[in-house]
């Protein structure tokens, strides 16, 4: 049994003056045997994902005129380039959980490593397309009275 306590939404501030979105999801954490962390471990699946919140002018007018991608599994190969992550607020999001140890708060983080955009292509926003990596901290411990 999982239930949700908290959802942040990380903002990530990039090298070109963009300011990228990141949010990530909780899809299932439930107790997975044992581990010296509360006698449970807790196996956790998370998604993710990312939206443009902040594009400056400057980078719009690099992709004026671009086109769409074409649509398919995986991101055009031609135009990457690397962008430093200035700063960053980590997405977050807790459940709790009932194991055979009683309830545990699970907490994950996810913190960006690695940024990149294509200005040889537009989204539907007329923006650059923004690449994202990042790393999920999952952590829990037990809630203590309840």
């Amino acid at each position: 049994m999982c239930a949700a306590v908290k959802h942040e939404d990380g903002v990530v501030k990039l090298s070109d003056g963009s300011i990228l979105k990141l949010r990530i999801g909780i899809i299932d954490a439930r107790e997975a045997g044992f581990s010296p962390f509360g006698g449970v471990d807790i196996a956790v699946k998370v998604v993710g994902g990312i939206a443009t919140k902040e594009v400056p002018e400057e980078v719009r007018k690099l992709v004026l005129n671009k086109p769409l991608p074409l649509p398919g599994p995986e991101p055009p190969r031609e135009g990457w380039e690397i962008l430093d992550v200035k700063e960053y607020a980590p997405a977050i999001a807790e459940e709790q959980v009932q194991t055979s140890k009683g309830l545990f708060l699970v907490t994950v983080k996810a913190e960006p490593v690695m940024a990149s955009r294509n200005v040889n292509y537009r989204t539907e926003f007329n923006e650059p397309i923004y690449w994202l990596n990042w790393v999920y901290k999952i952590s829990w411990k037990p809630l203590k009275g309840r």
